[in-house]
């Protein structure tokens, strides 16, 4: 039987490797295909049908001119996170979700404006300080500002949908989105609840390669939905 060269792509990524059974959540089972060395193996072919969904949806948030965010603060994903974001001009949350970012949004705009303003006076030249501790006081505060807010400078309001590394561990996201109705797109692994999530895509949301490959489809679906 031929392999598609989209499944054939999910594979070499890795994606089709689950978690333990012990740590399965019972949403995933149908997208189980087998059990292997203690590990769940995913139904590729299936995950390749969400993959598919979720591409589409993205495309359709493009064409509308929808701003969408993306979300992954794991070691694994944040460099690749802010890769994907930046190519396609969307903002990003990298380092720590901030919990109020999205049902909170006029005060975390308020700390976004801040470091926006200080960056610009920084820039030329227009900070002022009266003694050396007040200096390091502001040098301080803009990196904290760009540790936690530098992705955001970009949302000037809710975004029409998140995009998230591992849903079960950007819970807080989710939860945040949900309240909303914001649509959530998720890499999600067999451990978490996919029920919570309106566009999930079943696979490996811990290795790099993985990763990787489904940022790249989803800029790709943003890249095609613009043109």
């Amino acid at each position: 039987m031929e392999v598609s060269p989209l499944i054939q792509e999910m594979f070499e990524a890795g994606m089709h490797l689950g978690y333990s059974r012990t740590r399965r959540h019972p949403s995933t089972v149908p997208f189980i295909f087998a059990n292997k060395s203690r590990g769940d193996v995913v139904d590729l072919e299936k995950t390749a049908e969400l993959l598919e969904a979720a591409m589409e949806t993205v495309r359709a948030f493009a064409a509308q001119g929808g701003t969408i965010l993306f979300v992954g603060t794991k070691p694994e994903s944040r460099n690749i996170v802010r890769a994907a974001a930046e190519r396609i001009a969307m903002p990003f949350v990298e380092n720590r979700w901030v919990g109020g970012t999205l049902t909170n949004f006029g005060e975390i705009r308020k700390r976004v404006n801040r470091l926006v303003d200080l960056q610009d006076r920084k820039e030329k030249n227009q900070l002022v300080f009266k003694t050396k501790k007040e200096r390091l006081m502001l040098e301080r505060e803009i990196i904290k500002l760009e540790k936690n807010f530098g992705g955001l400078v970009g949302l000037a309001k809710l975004p029409a949908a998140i995009i998230v590394i591992d849903s079960l561990h950007e819970d807080i996201a989710v939860k945040e989105a949900r309240t909303l109705n914001i649509p959530i797109i998720a890499l999600a692994n067999t451990d978490a609840n996919i029920d919570l999530i309106q566009h999930p895509v079943v696979g490996n949301d811990s290795s790099v390669k993985s990763i990787g490959f489904f940022t790249k489809k989803m800029t790709q679906a943003f890249e095609q939905g613009k043109a």
